[in-house]
């Protein structure tokens, strides 16, 4: 489970340690807020939102010491083994500066908070708020809600906790999204209808719901104008997108990404998370006919034996998986891909993991997201007799580990004397005449050039390569300015 404090783009940070925003301020009026974020990037876009929606309404400023926070924030995800146990565990540490600031403001949301609502009542009873993915745009109500019982007897306070799920109203209710630099992500829908028999996504975010078109490229139109160049799209299945239009109908995903690439200043588009099943040939002409989409993908297959597919419900088998990739990479010879593992699901056998490991090595992952199962209670798999032992499947996972890490370094190391386009992001701290930004397959990427030059798309030659996700170039070109 990733865990970070939370500091959004665009948000202006609080704590005096805090290098992008320092704090010379005793004014003991302004009001803090610290969210901790574990989990996904739907997760972060989640929690991003939450800033902006405690900031515009409250007006509270974030803080990376939860120390000094007037409110505390925990963003949860249930992904992860023992995931609610973590929660609790961190809430007990809340509790004491609960004890030492009565005042203080405690609040669960995500995924966790959706599962283990009543719970979280029951055994932390000092937690003010719990909210679900779905209702992170009612926050202000709720902390209105608070605020206003806060001197009521305990026996007259009203429980605080919203964990349905209104389809996709949440949007309707938050905030412009602030911007700083030039990458932005876009919720273009929430849940997942696709029951995987590991996972508890529709059960804690509900069944897969679209934006409506024109909200999202309204969004998207937004953030060009504010100087975003590049766009990562986002869903728990991202390519399932199905919004409807103006007049009615129905948009695809494909469809959404030619629109999308015809804004103007957007130079480069992402998605994650998506489906084989929804890795349509339509998908994989846009690859053909528009140079905004990365040569990057992230597509989770899970496993690399059919047997275990079957056993994950996952409806596809390895061999529709691979001549999806064929296609694509015959369009894109140079496609990074990369993927989700689970290692040890209950009834892989060796020769299982055997198929998996000999699939990894074919399809030449660049990196991926590969993890030992665990168990999620209330999910079809939970029930699934599991008799592998724990170190083998740790073992299982360090070759898989071992096998994408080294492709990994061979990619990088092929990098040198090619040529990458480069959204340069930002200058380097250590010397102003080096600049810094992203290739298409993530890396980062250095060289000499101009302040001014920060926003835009350059062709880089790779002259040297530093480490696994950092090389340097030179100039080669830079693209006109779009602004």
């Amino acid at each position: 489970m990733t865990v970070q404090t939370f500091i959004p783009n665009g948000a202006k940070a609080a704590s005096e340690n805090t290098v992008t925003q320092p704090t010379h301020t005793t004014d003991v009026s302004i009001k803090k807020l610290y969210i901790e974020t574990q989990g996904c990037q739907m997760n972060e876009y989640d929690s991003h939102r939450m800033a902006d929606l405690l900031g515009d309404s409250h007006g509270y400023i974030l803080t990376s010491n939860p120390n000094e926070a007037d409110i505390l924030l925990m963003n949860t995800c249930s992904i992860r083994e023992k995931a609610q146990e973590k929660v609790f565990s961190e809430l007990g540490r809340w509790r004491k500066l609960k004890d030492k600031n009565p005042d203080l403001v405690i609040g669960v949301g995500g995924c966790v908070a959706s599962q283990e609502g009543d719970n979280i009542q029951k055994r932390a009873p000092y937690v003010d708020m719990i909210f679900g993915p779905q209702t992170l745009h009612r926050l202000p109500q709720m902390l209105d809600q608070h605020n206003a019982q806060v001197e009521k007897p305990k026996k007259d306070k009203i429980k605080l906790i919203d964990i349905s799920f209104p389809d996709i109203e949440k949007f309707d209710f938050l905030p412009e999204p602030r911007v700083e630099g030039f990458k932005a992500f876009v919720s273009i829908m929430e849940g997942c209808s696709k029951y995987c028999s590991f996972c508890v996504v529709p059960y804690t975010r509900g069944e897969e719901v679209s934006r409506p078109l024109d909200d999202v490229l309204a969004e998207i139109a937004g953030l060009a104008e504010k100087g975003v160049r590049e766009i990562s799209l986002l869903g728990q299945n991202v390519n399932g997108y199905r919004g409807e239009t103006f007049e009615g109908g129905i948009c695809t995903f494909p469809e959404l990404l030619r629109l999308v690439a015809e804004i103007p200043g957007i130079g480069r588009l992402r998605y994650t998370t998506s489906h084989p099943l929804e890795f349509s040939d339509e998908l994989i002409q846009c690859y053909e006919d528009l140079p905004q989409m990365v040569s990057h993908l992230h597509l989770p297959v899970q496993s690399g034996s059919n047997d275990v597919l079957q056993a994950m419900k996952r409806n596809h088998t390895i061999d529709v998986y691979i001549d999806k990739i064929a296609k694509l990479r015959k369009i894109r010879p140079d496609m990074h891909l990369s993927s989700d593992f689970i290692i040890g699901f209950p009834g892989e056998t060796d020769e299982n993991f055997a198929e998996t490991l000999q699939f990894i090595k074919d399809l030449d992952f660049d990196h991926s997201y590969s993890f030992v199962y665990s168990k999620r209670p209330g999910t079809p798999a939970s029930d699934l007799p599991d008799t592998t032992p724990e170190q083998v499947k740790k073992e299982r996972l360090a070759q898989v580990q071992k096998v994408i890490k080294q492709s990994s370094i061979e990619k990088t190391d092929a990098m040198l004397g090619k040529i990458e386009r480069v959204l340069i992001e930002k200058v380097s701290d250590q010397d102003p005449n080096i600049l810094i930004g992203t290739a298409d397959n993530t890396r980062l990427v250095t060289f000499v050039g101009d302040a001014t030059w920060v926003g835009r798309f350059a062709e880089i030659e790779i002259t040297e390569i530093k480490t696994l996700n950092f090389v340097y170039g030179e100039l080669l070109n830079l693209e006109p300015d779009v602004a």
